[in-house]
């Protein structure tokens, strides 16, 4: 399509708890456009939508608050703790929130931003990093990862372990990442690397685009 001329899609993904919104935070005000995956599946799974009434056809309607949206925390304590039960979540939900990234992605580019950042955390589960001619990892050590989706989802610290051992390990990103953004603790250094990279990433998209 001719609006999504000169259009570079990166992919920003990586190990849950590592760091990453801040590192989306330090993208978007370097000029990317971002689109927020948890965003999309949340908007995919309002009450009363198709994708919400698919779910509640495999996990029943007690995943459901009183209101009719859907019980998040409930859910993924369902999921996490269970390998068969998340594949099923993903088979309903990646198409919805895959043909909802493509429209957004349209729509950027439509109003003039062709720098897009598409921050999902499981870009490459769902296969969204098809889109991608770029991807940036973010991980960190395990430790300070349960922390700190302990305290962000107000969760036990076996919940936290549960989302963790549910996602790919520290090798895939490594291996299948063009970059590596590590995220210890020192939260003036992942500023400053997150925007090394994000330059880096201007430069690549301008000279292959622009100039």
């Amino acid at each position: 399509m001719k609006c999504l001329e000169n259009v570079m899609i990166v992919g920003l993904t990586g190990q849950t708890g590592a760091g990453k919104t801040t590192v989306c935070r330090v993208f978007e005000d370097n000029g990317f456009t971002v689109i927020n995956a948890d965003k999309v599946a949340r908007d995919v799974t309002v009450k009363g939508s198709p994708c919400l009434k698919e779910l509640c056809e495999f996990f029943t309607k007690d995943i459901l608050l009183e209101d009719g949206s859907l019980n998040r925390h409930m859910l993924g304590d369902i999921v996490f703790a269970d390998k068969k039960k998340l594949e099923i979540l993903n088979s309903v939900t990646y198409p919805y929130i895959t043909s909802e990234i493509l429209a957004e992605i349209k729509r950027c580019s439509a109003t003039g931003h062709k720098l897009i950042l598409l921050d999902a955390p499981t870009l490459f589960e769902s296969r969204t990093d098809d889109f991608c001619e770029l991807i940036i990892s973010v991980i960190s050590r395990e430790d300070l990862r349960i922390e700190r989706i302990m305290k962000r989802d107000s969760i036990s610290r076996e919940s936290a372990q549960n989302r963790i051992n549910s996602q790919l390990k520290e090798e895939f990103f490594r291996n299948n990442s063009d970059f590596i953004i590590k995220n210890n603790g020192d939260v003036d250094n992942l500023f400053e690397v997150a925007k090394e990279v994000s330059d880096k990433v201007k430069d690549y998209y301008y000279n292959k685009y622009v100039y």
